[in-house]
């Protein structure tokens, strides 16, 4: 008995051993757990090192790495690194200008990008959607247009890109539309961007921002009942507000002048 009792005794102490062992083991694994916070990996806070393998990352991993630490956030946001990854699926030779957002590069799906059309006689929402193999309904809503008559209050519509192949070798300018309301990548199939243009969208963008809360407020109620009286979207309604300095009455009698040369040429 005493032999069987001595037996169980050495299985019960040999057991406890290899679990002690193990737990060791284990403890020993858990406090060597590498991370990119661990001295094991003190070469990954290194900005050269950090560069080279960032600069080969897509945006997702771009913006998942810039939330590790303060090291990889600061490399991960470099401006070049994300102007690089956000061209490199489109083979874009360039993009162009400052986004008025930092999370304009977060994005570079298709829909990020269009080609600026500078509306002339003749043309519709039908007709642009032909030329350029696009749906109607896709113009409008990049546009951000709920009626046809939106394209006579406008210099330019943006057009939705439907081959991806016109993006190579190609180069964009990031723009602020004040009439489609969106920062877009805008590729120019012939002329290059308007200065002018360019200029009066920021200065137009910056009175918006610096004016006060009251203004705002006066200045929607205006809007709507203009837009109301039109029966024409927001966009429309904010374009003959503007180019009547303001003033309600001016903008409905230019608003009615388009309508008849529209009729005029209709029938022309």
């Amino acid at each position: 008995m005493g032999c069987c009792g001595d037996e169980e005794n050495d299985d019960d102490l040999s057991s406890a051993a290899t679990t002690e062992t193990l737990h060791d083991t284990s403890s020993s694994s858990d406090s060597t757990t590498l991370s990119p916070m661990n001295s094991h990996f003190s070469a990954l806070a290194c900005r050269d090192t950090l560069r080279l393998i960032f600069e080969k990352l897509p945006i997702p991993d771009l913006a998942r790495s810039s939330c590790v630490c303060r090291a990889w956030n600061s490399v991960a946001s470099d401006q070049e690194i994300v102007a690089n990854a956000f061209k490199s699926p489109w083979k874009l030779k360039d993009v162009v200008g400052k986004p008025a957002s930092g999370s304009f590069w977060r994005d570079n799906s298709i829909g990020k990008f269009a080609i600026s059309h500078r509306i002339s006689r003749g043309d519709s929402v039908a007709s642009l959607a032909v030329k350029y193999s696009v749906q109607v309904v896709d113009v409008k809503r990049l546009n951000n247009m709920m009626s046809e008559h939106g394209i006579y209050s406008r210099e330019r519509l943006l057009i939705p890109i439907s081959d991806p192949e016109m993006l190579v070798g190609a180069t964009c300018y990031v723009e602020v539309d004040p009439c489609a309301k969106r920062e877009v990548a805008v590729l120019y199939l012939e002329d290059g961007p308007d200065q002018k243009a360019i200029d009066s969208c920021t200065l137009s963008q910056k009175n918006a921002e610096s004016s006060g809360a009251n203004s705002e407020l006066g200045k929607k109620r205006v809007l709507e009942s203009l837009r109301r009286s039109m029966q024409v979207d927001d966009a429309t309604a904010l374009y003959y507000l503007s180019i009547a300095d303001g003033d309600p009455r001016a903008a409905l009698s230019q608003f009615s002048q388009d309508l008849r040369w529209e009729s005029h040429s209709a029938f022309a």
